[in-house]
């Protein structure tokens, strides 16, 4: 963490706050516990704490109570933090103070107690189905690109992983005679997913052009220098198609496994199915996909109305 800008005794106390989160930071990545994204957040959040820590005297981690935590998080609001974003630092708080807890150097967890900001409800960004077959059917040709590409987005909105879990894909963990497919989750959880014969045939024409490639990577998803795909060239490749479907509006990949979730649960399948499928550890990160889809509102209209 760069100290060079501060005062020396807040420089100081920065530093002896530091080790202890490098070292929480170095047992999430041996534990795979959480992307490389979830990881920089991590650190930019723990940083940002122990610097408002220091600015107030505080150099030792057993001195942080839970008005530490909640001045911290009054701080983040009142300079214009989103309510989301302020409990997003809070939950990464309670994460950090639990491993401290458990590693014998806090007595308890100052976080667990302060209430996260009360927040909005949002509906989920999905596309409805006919949206996501235009997306789907409109990558055509037998190049590798589009058999790559092809087979991704098939395989996302068939499975509905996560960007992270896709990326970390090896073609060993995917069995294309069953369906199914292994995926290290968040908190290093592993879980299989499902896919169907529509995936299953896009898979198999992009593995057979990338064997003519001679590419040996162990990576199910490779770029075009045959290496492992990257979160950020998803979202890219993802971009890329939806802007050559007149009308499509433009969604990240979480949407497409928003889109899965939706379409399943339209279909009539169990939520704690969808739990098991998605990775969610609690019912309630399930519970947001409940919302009514136009879909939906159309098959019960016509199931129950006299004069539909």
């Amino acid at each position: 963490m760069k100290t060079d800008a501060l005062p020396p005794d807040v420089a100081a106390r920065m530093a002896a706050l530091s080790p202890a989160i490098e070292a929480f930071l170095d047992q999430r990545r041996a534990l795979r516990g959480g992307s490389v994204h979830t990881l920089e957040a991590y650190a930019g959040d723990l940083g940002d704490f122990a610097a408002f820590l220091a600015g107030r005297g505080v150099a030792d981690w057993g001195e942080v109570d839970a008005a530490h935590v909640r001045a911290f998080l009054a701080s983040e609001l009142r300079r214009g933090l989103a309510k989301r974003s302020v409990a997003r630092r809070l939950s990464c708080l309670r994460t950090f103070f639990r491993h401290l807890v458990r590693t014998g150097q806090m007595a308890q967890n100052p976080a667990q107690m302060v209430m996260a900001p009360k927040l909005e409800k949002r509906v989920p960004r999905f596309y409805y189905q006919e949206e996501m077959k235009a997306l789907l059917d409109s990558i055509r040709g037998d190049d590798w690109q589009s058999l790559r590409d092809r087979a991704l987005l098939e395989f996302l909105y068939a499975t509905g992983v996560r960007v992270s879990e896709c990326v970390q894909l090896d073609i060993r963990d995917v069995n294309l005679e069953e369906g199914i497919a292994l995926v290290m989750g968040k908190g290093g959880k592993e879980r299989y997913v499902l896919f169907g014969e529509a995936a299953a045939r896009a898979l198999r024409a992009y593995l057979a052009k990338r064997k003519e490639m001679g590419w040996d990577d162990p990576a199910l998803f490779v770029n075009r220098f045959g290496r492992r795909l990257t979160d950020r060239s998803v979202r890219r490749v993802l971009l890329a198609r939806i802007q050559a479907v007149p009308g499509l509006a433009p969604i990240g990949p979480h949407a497409v496994r928003h889109s899965f979730a939706t379409h399943l649960l339209d279909g009539g399948a169990d939520l704690r199915v969808v739990q098991d499928l998605l990775g969610h550890a609690s019912l309630s990160s399930t519970q947001i996909y409940t919302h009514t889809s136009r879909e939906r509102l159309v098959r019960v209209y016509e199931r129950t109305h006299p004069r539909a």
